[in-house]
């Protein structure tokens, strides 16, 4: 058989698997908690700039410095990577 057919055969599967509750397979991501308020401090910007630059609204970084609310989903991961290199998510979004 083909490469692109034993590729396939194998996508289905695991597709199967997975419609029948088996997850021993997958792998699971999740993001660490973070401190929002430290890693805006990190960047020196205000809470404005901070909320323009990375896309959030300024009452939802509000609300995450304050404790109010944490940040979970998408917005986790980019403040994970934000901490960790901003200048590369600064550079993405030019």
């Amino acid at each position: 058989m083909s490469n692109a057919f034993e590729s396939i055969k194998q996508g289905l599967q695991e597709a199967i698997s997975h419609a029948q509750g088996d997850v021993s397979h997958l792998r699971t991501h999740r993001p660490r908690a973070i401190d929002v308020k430290a890693v805006r401090n990190k960047t020196g910007m205000t809470q404005e700039q901070f909320a323009a630059r990375f896309g959030f609204s300024t009452p939802t970084l509000r609300h995450w410095e304050r404790g109010d609310r944490t940040p979970r989903g998408p917005a986790l991961i980019l403040l994970n990577v934000i901490k960790r290199n901003p200048q590369a998510v600064i550079d993405a979004l030019l």
